[in-house]
């Protein structure tokens, strides 16, 4: 059913290339330039949107067996994804019970079972609280109710979805929208991971209109990518959730094949994003390799932290590494050299005064649909609203 999705959408934009229109937006939007660093605005963007709305945690491969674990920091919040001996994938705060010591640092590893490094007390694989240090002098108290927090996650289309409040529903398939029948297309829990690397960028909505705009391609990136594309785009949409492609022109190969050889290279071509942080782009280095940007909000409306993880859909062997790392560091370059050195100075001009806002063309539906959205979900100020948000949309 994924693949006739995927099919179905791809030939509504054959026929878009076959009548050489590009569908547009109704009208200009503009917003108000203070959106990107008002810190009120800002605080309750971290409430409304990231301590609120799914959010894309990791990847199953990250975390392919039981006691594997990936420890990391959201918007300020430390957390634990961990795969338990029953295969399933929980999330905890990563918070000893007993005075609050961070469990593990960040990063990936793999473990029988969590050990505070402050006291030594073990949580096991599903979070409870298996042992104290020298118990009997401790004094009487309810283990059963002194377990690491949780935190609700679900593992889907090869991607770790969660929130990172305690007790806050994901409420996934509202959310998603259908949009993880055509994310199941791209096959990710069955890649390897090959890579990560993090930068530091401008205020998190001016990094992720970035992704959101081919616009700006053929000039921005005219010493890099920029030169073999256009600056038009089309866009489709499930939900909060978008994918970008430029209009290409071998789109048309595809008329005179049968649908059944259509391959799936082509089909999932394009930039994904997944609200409110994520984009997915593919690229080949002796074989099909994702690039999946985590964005999340910095320590304050000026800043953000991307993290650029590369799945690989094959076992890449030496030669096909060396590639792999030189297409790595091409795509850092060209996101910290051009995309956020470029937005590093919008964060600045925002706050002169010389302009109160910003204008998105009609050919900019996408980053117009990110911004409706944002706003739709900050007035949304209670979890009936939210739902009804999700199932009606915000046209």
């Amino acid at each position: 059913m994924s693949r006739e999705k995927i099919v179905e959408l791809t030939r509504g934009h054959v026929e878009i290339m076959k009548s050489g229109e590009l569908p547009l937006a109704d009208d200009v939007f503009r917003i108000p330039v203070t959106n990107y660093f008002d810190p009120d605005r800002w605080e309750s963007e971290m409430d409304l949107i990231f301590k609120r709305v799914p959010l894309v945690l990791g990847f199953t491969v990250e975390v392919p067996k039981a006691g594997d674990y990936k420890a990391m920091e959201v918007a300020g919040v430390p957390l634990i994804l961990v795969r338990g001996r029953d295969d399933v994938i929980r999330g905890f705060v990563n918070m000893c019970s007993h005075r609050g010591a961070q469990i593990v640092d960040n990063g990936n590893g793999s473990t029988r079972s969590f050990s505070c490094p402050y006291h030594a007390w073990t949580y096991n694989l599903t979070g409870d609280l298996v042992a104290i240090l020298d118990d009997q002098d401790f004094g009487e108290v309810d283990t059963s109710c002194m377990g690491l927090t949780p935190l609700n996650v679900e593992e889907r289309v090869g991607i770790i979805w969660g929130s990172i409040t305690p007790g806050v529903e994901l409420h996934l398939d509202e959310f998603l929208a259908g949009y993880d029948e055509l994310l199941e297309n791209h096959g990710l829990g069955d890649c390897v991971f090959v890579g990560r690397q993090t930068l530091e960028g401008p205020n998190w909505k001016v990094a992720y209109d970035g992704y959101l705009d081919f616009y700006h391609l053929p000039i921005l990136h005219k010493d890099t990518f920029g030169p073999d594309y256009n600056n038009k785009s089309l866009f489709d949409h499930w939900g909060p959730h978008q994918r970008v492609q430029g209009p290409d022109h071998r789109l048309l190969d595809l008329v005179n094949l049968p649908e059944e050889d259509w391959s799936q290279t082509r089909l999932v071509s394009g930039v994904w994003t997944i609200f409110p942080h994520i984009s997915i782009a593919s690229f080949d280095a002796g074989g099909h390799i994702f690039m999946i940007s985590q964005l999340f909000p910095g320590s304050d409306p000026d800043t953000s932290v991307t993290h650029q993880n590369f799945l690989a859909s094959f076992e890449p062997d030496e030669e096909q590494m060396l590639q792999i790392e030189k297409q790595m560091e091409f795509l850092r370059y060209v996101v910290a050299e051009e995309d956020y050195f470029t937005g590093n100075r919008i964060q600045k001009t925002v706050k002169t005064g010389a302009k109160s806002h910003f204008i998105f063309g009609r050919n900019e539906e996408g980053c117009q649909r990110f911004h409706r959205w944002t706003d739709a979900l900050l007035a949304a100020d209670n979890d009936n609203a939210l739902l009804e948000l999700y199932k009606n949309g915000i046209d």
